[in-house]
């Protein structure tokens, strides 16, 4: 049930506070690793208990399961168009927030990597055209740079200006974020989440891809699969506590549990090149590493080339939809896959702005298709995102906007 707003305004603003003077303390160590029975029943004579991963911050079984299953589910709406497409959706009634007022407000939390930078001047793009229809009126910005404290206050004062017709933030961190996102759902403005979440459905809509979950699954699973029993695999991870990693670890390890791979570590790296390759120059020295899983791959080229240096036969690879592993993926002829974390995503919030201003359903968790990049249709991206620079991600879908390739191009 969604939290009312009587009951939000009473609380967010201390809540908000607090937050403000405190950031999260994530553990260093990965999602929850300890199991609990499934049940008493030993089953048949000699056969042992089944275990189940327990229930965490960063792992509930159910949603690991449904994110599972979501990958196959057919999306709602034109597959022309995935970035408004939607996997068995909930609508609900926004008449409440139907208005002729047209300010949009965002708040970011960060432009800091890549996958963000494409995703931005997508979704600026997207803006560019609503607002010659008259859709969008000023478009304000705020940016966290990643600091939880400075996205609260960014988010308090679109708040306290008291002239957003919509609120869309992109949270930095899940937990920490959470009192902020509540505060302005108690302002009485529609309030759009999109990307990472945070602990609470007080918003109209949460927009995001399947989930961290069915990520971390597409490369753990494509490692199983093409790996013997006792091959060794190495797990490099950008950060702890943001929901979206953490979800897609906790999936590969579920994966990696029920397999016969030895996993010889979890290195957080900052997703700097320079920290990756130094982290699998160590990792070489000690001995072989036959695979590597990443919980996102702008990173990826940094860990084939400390194979390269070394002198080491390539990895089976999981890497990203980044042009750059794509390119250095087909040039090695190496086996690899890349999982998406669709990038068009970033289109969607500013469409359900005006759905919203028009009084139109929208999913109240809007699920948008999720689908890895294999050897089959790698080519077909490359060739489709040729003139692209090595940072652009090919799933990005704003090929059909007036600034394609330009603006993409020039960044």
């Amino acid at each position: 049930m969604r939290t009312t707003r009587a009951l939000l305004a009473a609380s967010a603003a201390a809540a908000l506070m607090l937050a403000a003077c405190t950031t999260d303390e994530p553990s260093d160590t990965a999602a929850p690793e300890e199991t609990a029975a499934a049940g008493e029943d030993p089953g048949a004579e000699g056969e042992e208990p089944e275990e189940e991963t327990a229930d965490g911050e960063f792992f509930v079984r159910a949603d690991y399961d449904r994110q599972l299953a979501q990958r196959d589910v057919e999306p709602e709406g034109d597959p022309a168009t995935p970035w408004l497409q939607a996997i068995e959706p909930e609508y609900v009634d926004t008449t409440e927030y139907a208005q002729d007022g047209n300010t949009l407000c965002f708040s970011n939390a960060s432009v800091s990597n890549p996958w963000r930078v494409t995703g931005w001047i997508t979704m600026q793009q997207q803006v560019e055209v609503l607002q010659q229809q008259g859709l969008i009126g000023e478009f304000r910005v705020s940016d966290a740079a990643d600091d939880d404290n400075k996205q609260i206050s960014d988010i308090q004062a679109f708040i306290d200006a008291g002239d957003c017709n919509a609120i869309i933030i992109s949270p930095s961190t899940t937990a920490t974020l959470t009192p902020a996102v509540e505060a302005a759902c108690a302002s009485g403005v529609p309030v759009i989440v999109f990307d990472r979440g945070v602990n609470t459905d007080c918003m109209v809509t949460f927009i995001h891809p399947i989930g961290g979950y069915a990520y971390g699954a597409d490369g753990a699973e494509f490692l199983v699969e093409n790996l013997e029993p006792g091959s060794t695999v190495l797990a490099l991870r950008i950060l702890p506590g943001v929901d979206v990693l953490e979800n897609r670890w906790a999936a590969a390890q579920e994966i990696f549990a029920d397999s016969e791979l030895e996993i010889l570590g979890d290195e957080f790296t900052g997703g700097d090149g320079a920290e990756i390759k130094n982290i699998v120059t160590q990792y070489l020295q000690r001995g072989e590493v036959d695979g590597i899983w990443m919980d996102a791959g702008d990173g990826a080229v940094a860990a084939v080339e400390a194979f390269e240096d070394t002198g080491n036969d390539y990895p089976v690879m999981v890497g990203e939809d980044e042009l750059s592993f794509l390119r250095k993926w087909q040039e090695t002829g190496m086996t690899a896959i890349a999982p998406v974390y669709s990038n068009f995503q970033w289109r969607t919030p500013i469409l359900a702005a005006t759905m919203i201003w028009a009084g139109e359903q929208v999913p109240s968790e809007w699920v948008l298709p999720q689908d890895p990049i294999t050897e089959e249709d790698r080519d077909e991206f490359l060739e489709r995102n040729a003139d692209m620079p090595s940072l652009h991600y090919a799933k990005f879908g704003g090929e059909d906007l007036p600034g394609y390739p330009a603006a993409w191009q020039d960044r």
